[in-house]
């Protein structure tokens, strides 16, 4: 079952560190691009993944083609693709050892969320991040703690 409880999602947020994105975008008017500023601000080491224009950097990260080149152990994956399309980033979640899958607004996988949850990873759907973090009041991060 996804996470839905308050306490639950905070507690999520507050033990992460590194959030890798898939879908990132280095469009200002898009909202990955927004959303990844957001958890930069908030302290969060963020990764952008997205295939279609690896190689280039968005908000001084370099932009990976797929979650499985990452060398860094990844908190929380953050799905900014279509709900059709988020069970093959859930399932590499999955394969990297990932602590939870977050899909974005909009974004609804139940069967990708029950294989993770299965393998033991934390789940929550059809929230954004940037949304919950004040929010929630959670407080900015702090790396190497």
């Amino acid at each position: 079952m996804p996470l839905t409880r308050d306490e639950d999602i905070k507690a999520l947020l507050e033990g992460a560190r590194t959030i890798a994105v898939v879908g990132a975008s280095e469009r200002p008017d898009r909202p990955s691009y927004r959303v990844m500023k957001t958890l930069q601000e908030h302290g969060y080491r963020v990764i952008p993944v997205n295939p279609q224009i690896t190689g280039e950097h968005v908000h001084g990260e370099f932009i990976f083609r797929e979650l499985s080149q990452l060398g860094d152990p990844i908190d929380i994956v953050d799905i900014f693709r279509r709900s059709d399309a988020a069970g093959e980033v859930v399932d590499q979640a999955i394969a990297i050892g990932a602590k939870a899958v977050w899909m974005q607004l909009g974004v609804v996988d139940e069967a990708a969320a029950a294989r993770a949850e299965a393998a033991g990873l934390q789940v929550v759907m059809d929230r954004c991040p940037a949304i919950e973090l004040p929010r929630l009041g959670v407080a900015a991060v702090a790396q190497g703690d």
